[in-house]
């Protein structure tokens, strides 16, 4: 059984994961009309999720296994703010689950795709800040 990485590594690894999440959301918006706006929304949010959760390690902060950002956000200190309001949080929130499974939720559409790829890039840009260098790959 291998161990669970630690520290810098593990900092590192939800990094990763969050770029990738960006990524997925910024090329799948290139698609036109077949973009799949829940996708890029899903993407989106987990970018801004997982941002989160590498700021909480970074500052040896426990987390429950949740997808809920105001929740996330709580759990921060003084001085780590996330650039979101409580409705920004919320909306994120619902895309974790509302685009990713059947029910009578009402379609997102292009908008909806880009404001989430908006917050996420300005989640991004917030945290990173915050993050050790050695944990931050790319730009």
């Amino acid at each position: 059984m291998s161990e669970r990485p630690k520290g810098i590594d593990l900092i590192r690894q939800w990094v990763e994961k969050a770029e990738e999440d960006l990524l997925t959301a910024e090329h799948t918006l290139t698609l036109g009309e077949k973009c799949p706006f829940a996708t890029v929304c899903f993407h989106a949010q987990q970018c801004v999720e997982k941002y989160i959760k590498a700021l909480l390690v970074s500052l040896t902060i426990d987390f429950p296994r949740i997808h809920d950002i105001g929740e996330l956000t709580q759990l921060l200190p003084q001085g780590h703010d996330i650039p979101l309001d409580k409705s920004q949080q919320e909306r994120l929130t619902d895309y974790a689950v509302v685009s990713r499974y059947p029910g009578n939720w009402e379609p997102l559409a292009r908008t909806d795709a880009e404001e989430a790829v908006t917050l996420a890039r300005q989640v991004r840009e917030n945290i990173r800040v915050f993050l050790p260098a050695e944990a931050i790959s790319g730009p």
